[in-house]
């Protein structure tokens, strides 16, 4: 199993203070060794591959939101709304090959990442590329547990569909915002998989 290197100091970290309170106590390891499984079992890495052609999901979780609205980087665009549960995979990945023009950080408040205001309101980091179908924007929206957004881009980079770009750490929600034209394939309630699951197809 592979592991996001944004983990590795929470990992370490808690296998040290789990392994020096063993030695001073042993009976600590039955408090310990649950937040040790759930500290690494956040951090998982695993490798995905496309289940077809179209857009991927961003990010494992449930889809909660499927609707029609605007930004100023994308114009009127189909936004698909995913909440991550603090026991989802929480490495985000490209939903199609494009090229970054757009970057801008929020700052913001820490509102449940599923309640509605989240996605103004919260800490959140906007993603803008245009692939061959027009621009599309990521928004990596910050939840109640979350404190830090991790996005590894800059303008002018270029990446492939299901390709890592970033994390947030410890529960949050990922916005995508499609062209109007794409075909939407999935529904509420749907569970969905980074750089596995086909959200969306572009109307050829």
């Amino acid at each position: 199993m592979k592991f996001a290197p944004d983990g590795y100091i929470f990992m370490f970290g808690t296998f040290a203070v789990t392994l020096l309170l063993a030695l001073w106590c042993r009976w600590t390891l039955v408090l310990m060794l649950p937040m040790l499984v759930i500290v690494f079992n956040f951090f998982r890495d695993p490798d995905r591959v496309p289940a077809g052609p179209g857009y991927v999901s961003p990010a494992d979780g449930k889809v909660i939101e499927i609707f029609e609205t605007d930004h100023p980087y994308t114009g009127k665009a189909l936004k698909v709304g995913i909440f991550m549960n603090v026991f989802s995979v929480h490495v985000n990945r490209m939903p199609s090959s494009g090229e970054v023009e757009f970057l801008e950080y929020a700052p913001g408040k820490k509102w449940f990442a599923n309640a509605d205001k989240a996605s103004l309101e919260n800490e959140r980091m906007y993603v803008g590329y245009r692939d061959e179908h027009g621009p599309v924007l990521l928004v990596q929206i910050a939840g109640l547990v979350a404190r830090r957004i991790v996005c590894r881009l800059k303008k002018g980079d270029r990446l492939d569909r299901a390709q890592r770009f970033g994390m947030i750490k410890f529960g949050s929600k990922v916005d995508v915002y499609l062209p109007l034209t794409t075909k939407i394939k999935v529904k509420l309630g749907d569970q969905v998989f980074a750089g596995q699951t086909v959200i969306a197809e572009a109307d050829e």
